[in-house]
């Protein structure tokens, strides 16, 4: 348990707890109208100020058929032996426990009974929230995709039945990513109208649009906010299940300034090819395959990177890592070894519609 709950006394309930207690005097009418008007869809029963038990909608069902009416008291029905833990247990031991016995709610006690929370199995396994931002590059016109894009920017084209922003959206939300800023300018209303304030999908969401193409990193020079953790800058138009914090804690471990994601990528050579020193061969190779590292449109900056990006002009992402290098500031590479596929020409978006299932 952290400090707040071991601290906190009867009288220090959160208010959601102090909403859902209840005497065992009460009536099933009164005890519903608790249950009905709380998202824990529970009752916690003190007498005495001790806790006695729980009491749900499913127990007054039972009581119903067992002859009870909205008037009858709660106290025949209420659950007295319900698990529950106590202030020192540590959350992977409930966790572990509510997994066991299929519980999603556990009352924690201290070592006099006294109720001191009620834990959510749910909020265990929701990603804590993160307070680094992602800024979302859904500018671009999306010219080798028309004439799909005529009408529509690209990160609004559906793969898997919905926009490929909205997907990208909820991978940083499920990561605990959720402050999100879309930098806008093709056909900026389509997604505004769609995403709003982001309350829809979890998340926050706020706008910066281009008065022109200011490109990968231009966009940057228009955010006002101010930035105090590292962010996130990733191209709209991409299709990956990579795991943000994985590429977050990377890059906080090598206290990088930068962190550019990469991607593997094979050229096939349909020819033998020659290798000589002057007129001598020294050696054939026959149709070989060459790899290289190439920019995978995902990008982790430290704030006062901001600083390199000139105001109101077209600068992108691979001219701010040269700026760094320049300045002989610690920048990095983020190998992805996950799903991913840049949806820019239309055989791509028809392979992305393929993959979707099999990897979302």
């Amino acid at each position: 348990m952290d400090i707040e709950e071991t601290n906190m006394e009867r009288g220090q309930l959160k208010k959601d707890i102090q909403n859902i207690i209840v005497s065992e005097n009460i009536i099933i009418r009164d005890a519903l109208k608790v249950i009905n008007d709380s998202s824990k869809q529970i009752c916690l029963v003190i007498e005495d100020e001790k806790f006695v038990g729980t009491l749900t909608d499913g127990d007054i069902r039972r009581g119903f058929l067992n002859g009870l009416n909205l008037n009858s008291p709660i106290k025949s029905i209420i659950y007295r032996n319900p698990t529950v833990c106590h202030i020192e247990d540590s959350n992977e031991k409930i966790l572990k426990i509510a997994v066991a016995k299929k519980l999603h709610q556990i009352p924690i006690i201290d070592s006099n009974g006294l109720l001191v929370d009620l834990k959510e199995i749910d909020d265990f396994l929701k990603p804590k929230r993160k307070k680094n931002s992602v800024f979302l590059m859904v500018g671009g016109l999306g010219s080798r995709l028309r004439p799909l894009t005529n009408d529509i920017p690209k990160p609004m084209l559906k793969v898997g039945g919905r926009p490929i922003l909205q997907t990208i959206i909820e991978s940083f939300s499920n990561h605990g990513f959720v402050d999100i800023t879309m930098c806008l300018g093709y056909k900026s209303k389509v997604i505004q109208e769609y995403f709003q304030d982001g309350s829809l999908f979890g998340v926050n969401i706020d706008y910066v649009v281009e008065e022109k193409r200011l490109g990968t990193a231009g966009s940057l020079s228009l955010i006002e906010k101010k930035l105090n953790e590292p962010f996130f800058v990733m191209n709209g138009d991409l299709l990956t299940n990579m795991n943000f914090e994985h590429m977050l804690d990377f890059h906080q471990k090598n206290f990088s300034k930068a962190t550019m994601c990469v991607r593997e990528y094979d050229i096939d050579v349909p020819y033998g090819v020659v290798n000589s020193i002057g007129e001598s061969i020294v050696s054939i190779e026959e149709k070989p395959t060459h790899s290289f590292f190439v920019n995978a449109g995902i990008y982790i900056l430290e704030p006062d990177c901001l600083k390199l990006i000139p105001k109101n002009k077209y600068f992108d992402m691979p001219s701010l890592f040269s700026e760094l290098l320049k300045t002989q500031q610690k920048v990095s590479s983020y190998p992805l070894t996950d799903y991913w596929l840049d949806i820019g020409r239309l055989e791509d978006f028809k392979r992305a519609n393929i993959d979707y299932p099999g990897v979302f």
